[in-house]
């Protein structure tokens, strides 16, 4: 009986793990510039970055959607293309087109927005189910297939979409396959209201945004991406995982419970949330902490929770109360 670390049996070095997360404060600093008084929102954004995944941003209008995904986008060196998606918006204007070249006499492929490495979606919902699903192959495979030609997307690459509320006027609500590939949820909130006097003063006078500089590069990240998914998960952990989200499905209170997409997701962001910490091995506590943004929208009440005002984020609460916590201990060793 051997204790390891996550170190040992991934072969971290200590030096790869802050390099992670130094990329990740410069890259937090740069967007807490803008967007003032939410730090919590940035490190989960940095954090679904760094997880190799796509993050859903919804609240009502006006409180930040969009100039968060421009402000995380314009932080980073790399290409970052942005998708106003409106009621008229086919899928080739996202995926791209084969056009007609008079010069060579055949077809040639226009790539279209998705072929960037963060995409922007702004108002993801105000677009048809058929134009919204032409991001569905390139967010789970990193591929786009257009005219039976399939087409390899860059890496890293992420879409960060925003959406409104299905209340609000003009909206479509997300298909289940669609909102299953987005990594995470957040809300952005309304802001404190000493934050929203120093965004009087420096948004008043000009865009913050314009005084954003990157601060890494697209190859940094990428390398980053690579460590994260070094980082180390003990047995009892993964199993913990597992168990959480296989309740998601026992709920009475759910018709519809989280994937397997799901187990895997929350995975990659409690490593990534790991290494932000510099720790090389995830704790419970990093599960639980992420069980909300990765989880809640992934899943469906049933009809009587619906009349019981119970939202999922309520249920999935409960849920998390019920699913036995493995020890701290246990999540640092396993047996060789």
């Amino acid at each position: 009986m051997a204790a390891i670390s996550g170190t040992e049996d991934a072969g971290l070095s200590g030096g790869e793990l802050k390099e992670v997360a130094e990329t990740a404060r410069r890259v937090r600093d740069a967007v807490e510039r803008v967007i003032e008084g939410k730090s919590d929102v940035v490190r989960l954004a940095v954090t679904v970055l760094l997880a190799e995944g796509h993050l859903l941003i919804e609240d009502v209008p006006g409180v930040g959607k969009t100039m968060l995904a421009k402000s995380l986008a314009k932080a980073i060196d790399c290409t970052v293309r942005r998708i106003q998606f409106t009621p008229d918006l086919l899928p080739s204007d996202i995926t791209g087109v084969s056009v007609f070249s008079q010069e060579t006499r055949d077809f040639e492929f226009k790539p279209g927005p998705v072929f960037a490495n963060i995409v922007v979606g702004d108002e993801i919902n105000r677009a048809s189910p058929k134009t919204q699903s032409a991001l569905l192959e390139s967010m789970e495979e990193r591929q786009a297939t257009v005219d039976g030609h399939t087409y390899k997307l860059a890496a890293p690459f992420m879409v960060i979409a925003t959406q409104n509320p299905i209340e609000m006027e003009g909206t479509y609500p997300l298909p289940e396959a669609q909102r299953d590939r987005f990594t995470a949820r957040l809300s952005m909130g309304y802001p404190a209201l000493n934050a929203e006097l120093e965004m009087l003063d420096s948004h008043g006078s000009r865009d913050p945004l314009d005084d954003l500089s990157p601060v890494t590069d697209a190859d940094e990240v990428a390398k980053a991406i690579e460590v994260v998914r070094t980082v180390y998960v003990a047995p009892d952990v993964r199993r913990y995982a597992v168990d959480l989200v296989s309740a998601t499905r026992n709920s009475a209170e759910l018709r519809l419970g989280a994937s397997p997409r799901a187990t895997l997701q929350l995975m990659r962001v409690a490593r990534a949330a790991a290494a932000l910490d510099d720790r090389d091995y995830v704790l419970p506590d990093d599960i639980r902490g992420l069980a909300h943004p990765v989880l809640a929208h992934r899943l469906l009440p049933t009809p009587e929770a619906q009349i019981s005002r119970r939202t999922t984020g309520d249920i999935l609460t409960d849920v998390l109360a019920r699913v036995a916590v493995p020890a701290p201990a246990q999540s640092r060793s396993a047996t060789r």
